[in-house]
């Protein structure tokens, strides 16, 4: 019987040993991600096919936007070569935590359900829905609408944050959609539009003789690049980057170039 006992404790032991080594050797493998890329000299990047200007397909067919750009200059500052692999807003979180991707730069806003399954750097694109309109109008608050006509989209966020903070005598002017609001604004119906700062961008690439200038943010969301759970030295690699970035004017200049404005001062 006792021999018995020493055979079955022996056995359990081996067992509980054995299903740790896959959470451990998972664990240790996390930690070394950011070596594994290194050794590997090539970084993976999720990214945006269909959400210009932050990323879409050139006239060469080749990726093209604002995370395209920003995974390329992580990946040089890492000095690896990237792979750009094309994503949906709906599977680029399942291509990161499934390790087809090492990172997920694709206009990603952080909440708190999605810091349960993946971490997030630092912020590195704004996101944000204002109201812009052009330079020589002097609007920098919700104070100065007053008396001005503004294009919205009903129904939006912009919509219902707008009339929270609009001076009664605003004229808010509701379209059925986007297009209609930014026709609105084109054609000269309203002074103002109230929208997205990539909206924004698009209208200013598209057409530059009415070229928006953000007058003020309603409601701020910025874009975060994301990373597996439990790589510490992956997300502060990346933030070093995202830091430096910031300060020698890479990332002002991608700015420039997709959506047509300067970074917020408070970015």
């Amino acid at each position: 019987m006792q021999n018995f006992f020493s055979r079955l404790g022996f056995t359990l032991a081996v067992l509980l040993l054995t299903a740790a080594l896959p959470y451990a050797t998972g664990a240790q493998a996390a930690d070394n991600t950011l070596e594994t890329i290194k050794k590997s000299g090539v970084l993976a990047v999720a990214v945006p096919q269909d959400f210009p200007p932050f990323g879409s397909v050139g006239s060469d067919m080749q990726p093209v936007g604002y995370d395209i750009d920003t995974a390329r200059l992580i990946a040089k500052s890492l000095g690896v070569k990237v792979k750009l692999v094309p994503v949906t807003s709906t599977n680029r979180i399942p291509y990161l935590t499934t390790g087809k991707v090492d990172l997920v730069i694709s206009s990603l806003g952080k909440n708190a359900e999605r810091e349960k399954a993946i971490d997030f750097s630092a912020a590195y694109a704004p996101f944000f829905n204002g109201v812009f309109g052009p330079a020589d109008l002097a609007v920098a608050k919700a104070e100065d609408l007053a008396g001005k006509t503004i294009a919205v989209t009903r129904g939006a966020v912009e919509d219902m944050e707008l009339t929270k903070i609009a001076p009664a005598s605003t004229e808010i002017r509701r379209f059925e959609d986007n297009s209609s609001t930014i026709a609105a604004y084109l054609s000269g119906q309203v002074q103002l539009v109230a929208t997205g700062n990539v909206v924004a961008a698009s209208i200013s690439a598209q057409k530059p003789a009415k070229q928006l200038e953000v007058k003020f943010r309603i409601k701020n969301s910025p874009c975060y690049i994301g990373l597996n759970k439990n790589q510490p030295e992956l997300q502060a690699a990346v933030n070093e980057i995202i830091a430096q970035a910031k300060k020698d004017g890479q990332l002002e200049a991608i700015a420039q170039t997709w959506l047509h404005t300067s970074l917020p001062q408070d970015f």
